[in-house]
């Protein structure tokens, strides 16, 4: 099975090594071709579903993972029909039909969205969560195979959590990379922090609304799979702002000439506000996830506000 994900770059930040002190690199995912890391685990399960029989695919997604799973479907070759919130933006729409896919706009919230789509699965097709599914997991730990390949052994890994399909993929890398002990920083905004309530409370748990723009982190609850890893491998919560998350994606812009939206610039924030020394024995590796749901006007907006 031939992959529709590219193998990405991974740059050394200088900027973030000398605040630091310690080597960073970006493993530098909002090159992949649907914008987002996404496309690996996302791809991987298209294919898979597909492979067994499946003549359409159906998805939930306000904008990354219905944008993935867009792409896969006009690659292979199948017709897809994504399911998004009312609160997606326009252009994340607009791309997502500029891949041929159908879109439907149901209900306030990702949840709503999710039971919309499941309901047209029932009817034919496979439904390809946007962050639950051990195949999503399997392609995603692909990019720490690759960090590994490029020569770096990772001290620290920082990503940001939405759902925790990203950790659960980084957590199985690691894992198979015999990297078991190696520390992974959670990051999240504020106003999205599922993953870092759910630890805070001892128990998979909640919460009742997303305030937050990083939109992309609006979980409501994470899955299953990823707490149940919090308790295994050592991962911090680590929470920053929604204004923090906005400067962090103006400086990568500035220093790597890449536009990403703030629930990846989240990640990047942790490492930019963070002060003293980071206590980690080797490199840190920034999965710079990318992020369809921010153009350039909307980032400037919010950064002048």
């Amino acid at each position: 099975m031939s992959h529709l994900h590219i193998r990405t770059p991974l740059l050394e930040s200088i900027p973030l090594s000398q605040k630091t002190g310690t080597r960073v690199w970006l493993k530098m995912e909002a090159l992949q071709p649907s914008g987002s890391f996404k496309c690996r685990g996302v791809s991987l399960a298209c294919q898979h579903y597909v492979a067994q029989g499946a003549t359409s695919l159906v998805a939930s997604s306000g904008g990354n993972a219905g944008l993935a799973v867009a792409y896969a479907g006009r690659k292979i070759g199948v017709p897809v029909t994504v399911v998004v919130p009312e609160t997606t933006s326009a252009r994340a729409i607009e791309l997502i039909r500029l891949q041929g896919a159908e879109v439907r706009v149901e209900g306030k919230r990702w949840n709503q969205s999710h039971e919309v789509a499941l309901q047209l699965a029932e009817q034919g097709g496979a439904y390809i969560h946007p962050f639950d599914d051990p195949w999503l997991w399997q392609g995603h730990a692909s990019m720490i195979d690759e960090v590994v390949e490029q020569g770096v052994r990772p001290g620290l890994v920082v990503l940001s959590v939405g759902g925790g399909g990203l950790l659960c993929g980084v957590i199985e890398g690691l894992r198979r990379n015999t990297a078991e002990q190696t520390p992974v920083w959670a990051v999240e905004t504020e106003g999205a922090a599922s993953f870092h309530h759910a630890l805070s409370q001892g128990r998979l748990e909640g919460i009742d609304e997303i305030k937050s723009i990083a939109t992309s982190l609006g979980a409501l609850c994470v899955s299953e799979r990823a707490f149940e890893l919090s308790r295994q491998h050592p991962v911090q919560s680590r929470l920053v702002s929604d204004q923090q998350s906005i400067e962090a994606c103006m400086r990568l812009l500035d220093e790597q000439r890449v536009l990403v939206e703030p629930a990846c610039g989240a990640s990047l924030a942790a490492l930019y506000e963070h002060t003293g020394p980071l206590g980690i024995d080797g490199d840190v590796v920034v999965i710079v996830c990318g992020g369809v749901g921010t153009g350039r006007q909307q980032l400037m907006e919010w950064w002048q506000n």
